[in-house]
């Protein structure tokens, strides 16, 4: 009696795991079965979380319209995806010159994608601009240029690629986004700007395409690592500012972005915020508190300046 109450806890333990293992194992593969034969598009493609993204649909058997700038990397994308993955289950990608952040070209591009299939599916904006800096050192045009590059250009395709799917009466639009279009990180201004634009944009043309069976979805990640990014070596317990913000600087991985955005798709999930527990409280702290966020964030600029001056 004594060894089974001993044993009891253990096995019940890997009990629960397993059967977690397997729920995630079938839902993993009813979010890939749900993209088979739709047509994905995927804008900046060419990018680490691009990549990811059109891995993940491609082995789901989308079949996919991959846009980035360089027809070059787009080509290196091409032949990476179908040198791994299974010919017979599988659909060759189509590639598309795009520079989302180029409004005047986007309405042809849209055609050319159009004419791929004739319809497009899910239609994913992943590409973005980052800038850093004191917003006094941030000229005015690279503040434009930012914000064509994450809102203006997402939303003139979206524009472009909605009436085929109203008409149809069918498809999904997702936004890539990040946390900051929930709060505004210091020396981030135009950067932050423009996210918040982009979740106020897609926020109503949710509301809007109900009525078409039309889906939007926004994923809300915190800092996309790169591949071999290594956190900045630093004594982050400083502050308290530091310790607040400190986690958004590890990030998430594109993987787990890319695989984010699969079952978001698969799910139809609305919203999604990929943050660790600090940047998550974060956002909560700014809608119920914003008194308190406004004075962590002000004491980091004051010792951030202090710093530079010592």
């Amino acid at each position: 009696m004594g060894i089974l109450a001993v044993l009891a806890l253990p096995l019940l333990l890997l009990g629960i795991s397993g059967i977690i293992y397997i729920c995630q194992s079938v839902r993993w593969l009813l979010s890939k079965s749900a993209v088979q034969n739709k047509v994905v598009v995927i804008t900046d493609a060419i990018s680490g979380l691009g990549k990811e993204c059109s891995r993940v649909f491609h082995t789901g058997g989308a079949r996919l319209v991959l846009c980035g700038r360089t027809w070059e990397k787009l080509e290196a994308l091409y032949d990476a995806l179908i040198s791994v993955a299974d010919p017979s289950m599988t659909y060759a990608p189509k590639l598309i010159l795009l520079d989302i952040s180029d409004i005047n070209c986007i309405q042809d591009v849209a055609k050319e994608i159009l004419n791929c299939y004739g319809c497009v599916d899910i239609l994913i904006n992943n590409a973005s601009m980052k800038v850093k800096g004191a917003v006094q050192s941030i000229s005015l045009e690279l503040d434009k240029k930012i914000m064509d590059a994450n809102y203006f250009g997402p939303i003139t395709l979206t524009k472009a690629i909605l009436p085929n799917m109203i008409s149809r009466r069918t498809g999904q639009i997702v936004l890539i986004n990040s946390i900051q279009g929930k709060i505004g990180i210091p020396f981030r201004a135009a950067y932050a700007a423009s996210k918040h634009a982009a979740v106020g944009f897609f926020d109503c043309l949710r509301a809007e395409m109900e009525e078409f069976d039309i889906s939007v979805s926004t994923v809300n990640p915190t800092f996309i690592c790169s591949y071999h990014r290594q956190p900045a070596p630093g004594n982050w317990e400083a502050s308290i500012w530091k310790f607040f913000f400190r986690k958004v600087a590890y990030g998430v991985h594109p993987v787990e972005v890319a695989e984010e955005v699969l079952r978001t798709v698969s799910s139809k999930k609305q919203e999604v915020l990929m943050a660790n527990p600090i940047p998550r409280a974060a956002v909560y702290i700014r809608t119920f508190f914003p008194e308190l966020f406004f004075a962590i964030v002000a004491s980091g600029i004051r010792e951030k300046l202090k710093t530079e001056k010592e």
